[in-house]
């Protein structure tokens, strides 16, 4: 398959392929040409680098997941650690979120929106927070 066609069957941009075999997450043959020459094999990595990187993981955690993936040999507590740890810091940041949205929930609730000059929201990111 070329390029193009591993695009397709994978969903991911042109530009991304190239950047993973950049990196070394993919390496297709090279024919005389100069071109790419990918197998399907190449073409089930990419799907599977396309759905961890949509869960979020990391491009070194999707590297060792790919190489997991790829031995026969491994253990799934490996792989389950990786996933345990991706999953503790996903929780951590929807607390960060949900900070975040209860900050701004309570500011915005304070702040009049109506034409006169002050308001709580300007003043807490000013780090004047007695408005």
């Amino acid at each position: 398959m070329n390029i193009g066609d591993v695009a397709e069957a994978s969903g991911l941009p042109v530009k991304t392929i190239r950047y993973y075999e950049d990196i070394a997450l993919v390496r297709p043959a090279r024919g005389a040409n100069g071109y790419r020459a990918f197998t399907e094999t190449d073409a089930h990595k990419l799907k599977f680098l396309s759905r961890a990187r949509s869960l979020g993981f990391t491009i070194e955690e999707c590297r060792t997941l790919l190489s997991l993936w790829s031995d026969q040999a491994r253990s799934s507590a490996d792989v389950k650690q990786i996933a345990e740890q991706h999953l503790d810091r996903i929780a951590a940041k929807i607390a960060e979120l949900q900070a975040m949205q209860a900050t701004l929930k309570h500011l915005v609730g304070r702040c009049h929106g109506d034409t006169r000059p002050n308001c709580p929201i300007l003043d807490d990111l000013a780090g004047q927070n007695g408005g």
